[in-house]
């Protein structure tokens, strides 16, 4: 059993004692008619028996009076619960996001679509869930002490045997919660089999129709929702079984007290008005409490910790590592060594990477070059830390990647990939996203320095506000944006994974040369020849193996490199590239 979204839950809980107090503190307040509401009706009557009817209203009115209080406190308690709920929502979502991005960008198998399930449904769940098992522990609680407690000072010999039936029966549901949870679970996995499957078939399905596989297709989701249900019926049997504890710890103490009651008052032990001061105890406040208990509260639990299980599996292992890695990167050189570097896409696939050896020192410009699918960006995701090698070590500064706090690697490295990422919001909080201390003036120096100037000035300036994806922008534009994000990102090492495959050459070419400008390690995945003449290194993949050398060197050594050179038809220069000073990073 995955333990990790239980200590999740506990650890923000934890974080909120204060608050839980506070409801506490309410909760017994609102349950001041449970603990007064069997004395008063006992008093009362005896009031009423005794022809004293102006007294015997007064009890009632007091019982009224308590039950204004509980409203009063009823109404204070829910701003409480939510300042306890919510927060638990967000860091679940949270955990649950950063664990699926995680294993997404760490892993090549293909992404789990269950994790969708996850994140919206699942989590949304345990929000409702744990809101209105706050609600109903609470009163649940404090309501049935209470009444036990008016019990005792009532009729002590039926609260003791009250007491035992209770207790029985709270042992008995304890018992049957690690089974029912079991039921639950399974539940669960088959509603996440479900949205796998049909996942899988809806996002395949012109595939399937143009095979004539729409009768497979079919059988798969209705096989998947049999299964479902099938899990569903066994555990709405085995919580049939809830009737009888309620039975034996609601029920049962009030049979034996009407039972009794005629000997019990013909002895003197109790008279007519406690006989009915227990009986409302035990039905008013008792049986009701447990009936929430074990029915409603019973599912509630077995949901939120099965749910919470399942979470719990999707969180992202986080590095246990110090911050003292951190801060030794921070001020030694940002060497980036490969050695033995070897990467295949299952067991029995040739190696795309095998057994490279590659040292960068920091402030050097190296450009990967290679046909088509040779594997470039994987190489990108190997030195980025976003793939692991089957053998092999990427290590920065003398350190394993693995072995460095992924805020701090990701701080210290950038991976711009083809696919540009723009957020909703202003041009400055998309250009400072990974510099939140920037300034203005910086962000235009940077901009300028880019050419994403005249963009800027086009839109409106830094406070232009974007739409989500930036719809509103060319691929190009979106291309330009993502690498000034980058540009004035304190990242010592930057990997441009054909981040400017949609910039035409002049652009491509200012961007380069500030990127090259710019202090810090630059590795370019170059799909034009001007990308590798501009390295002061280039690397050719040739399949398994790789070359390392200058434009000179590699056009006399190399027939992959020299064939790439004249297929790009570049025997001239490249165009020249911008003069600008020197810029320093922020």
């Amino acid at each position: 059993m995955n333990r990790a979204g239980l200590a999740l839950l506990v650890r923000e809980l934890r974080a909120r004692r204060r608050t839980l107090s506070l409801i506490a503190l309410w909760s017994a307040i609102e349950s001041l008619p449970s603990l007064l509401s069997g004395l008063l009706v006992s008093a009362a009557l005896g009031r009423f028996l005794a022809h004293e009817a102006l007294s015997g209203t007064a009890f009632l009115a007091v019982l009224l009076g308590s039950a204004l209080v509980a409203a009063i406190a009823t109404r204070q308690l829910f701003p409480h619960l939510a300042a306890v709920v919510e927060p638990v929502r967000d860091a679940l979502v949270t955990a649950v996001v950063e664990g699926a991005v995680t294993s997404a960008t760490g892993s090549h198998q293909r992404a789990d679509t269950a994790q969708v399930a996850r994140v919206t449904e699942q989590v949304q769940a345990v929000r409702d869930l744990l809101g209105s098992l706050l609600r109903m522990a609470r009163q649940i609680l404090f309501t049935a002490l209470a009444a036990l407690a008016g019990l005792w000072l009532l009729a002590p010999s039926v609260a003791l045997v009250t007491g035992v039936l209770v207790t029985v029966s709270l042992t008995v549901f304890a018992l049957l919660l690690p089974g029912l949870a079991a039921r639950r679970r399974k539940v669960l996995l088959a509603e996440e089999e479900v949205a796998r499957t049909a996942g899988t078939v809806f996002g395949g399905i012109r595939d399937a129709i143009a095979c004539a596989g729409e009768a497979e297709a079919t059988r798969a989701v209705g096989t998947a929702i049999d299964g479902s249900l099938g899990h569903s019926r066994v555990l709405a049997r085995a919580m049939a079984v809830r009737s009888l504890i309620v039975f034996l710890g609601g029920q049962l103490p009030l049979v034996v007290l009407l039972a009794s009651a005629p000997s019990l008052v013909h002895a003197g032990r109790l008279t007519p008005g406690e006989v009915i001061g227990a009986a409302t105890y035990l039905t008013v406040g008792l049986e009701p409490a447990l009936r929430e208990l074990v029915g409603t509260g019973g599912s509630l639990c077995v949901e939120l910790a099965v749910t919470l299980d399942r979470l719990g599996e999707g969180f992202t292992d986080r590095r246990p590592q110090t911050q003292a890695v951190g801060e030794q990167l921070a001020t030694q050189r940002c060497d980036l060594v490969a050695t033995g570097l070897t990467f295949a896409y299952g067991p029995h696939a040739a190696p795309i990477v095998d057994a490279l050896d590659l040292t960068l020192t920091e402030g050097r410009h190296l450009a990967v070059v290679g046909p088509s699918g040779i594997g470039k960006s994987t190489l990108a995701s190997l030195l980025g830390g976003l793939l692991a090698p089957q053998r092999g070590t990427v290590s920065l500064g003398g350190t394993d990647i693995r072995q460095i706090r992924e805020s701090e690697l990701r701080r210290l490295l950038s991976i711009i990939p083809q696919e540009a990422y723009v957020f909703a919001g202003t041009l400055r909080d998309n250009l400072g996203y990974l510099a939140p201390y920037v300034t203005d003036r910086e962000l235009t120096g940077a901009a300028a320095d880019t050419g994403l100037a005249l963009l800027a000035d086009r839109l409106g300036g830094l406070d232009a506000l974007i739409g989500a994806g930036g719809a509103e922008l060319s691929q190009g534009e979106r291309q330009l944006v993502a690498l000034t994000r980058v540009y004035v990102s304190p990242a010592r090492i930057v990997i441009l994974d054909e981040a400017t495959s949609n910039l035409d050459p002049a652009a491509e070419a200012t961007v380069e040369a500030a990127f090259a400008r710019r202090p810090g390690t630059l590795v370019v995945i170059a799909h034009r020849i001007s990308s590798a003449r501009r390295a002061e290194h280039i690397l050719v993949l040739d399949g398994d193996k790789a070359q390392l050398g200058t434009h000179d060197e590699l056009v006399r050594t190399s027939t992959l490199y020299a064939n790439l050179v004249g297929h790009w038809g570049f025997a001239n220069p490249p165009p020249s590239e911008p003069t600008n000073p020197p810029v320093k990073r922020p």
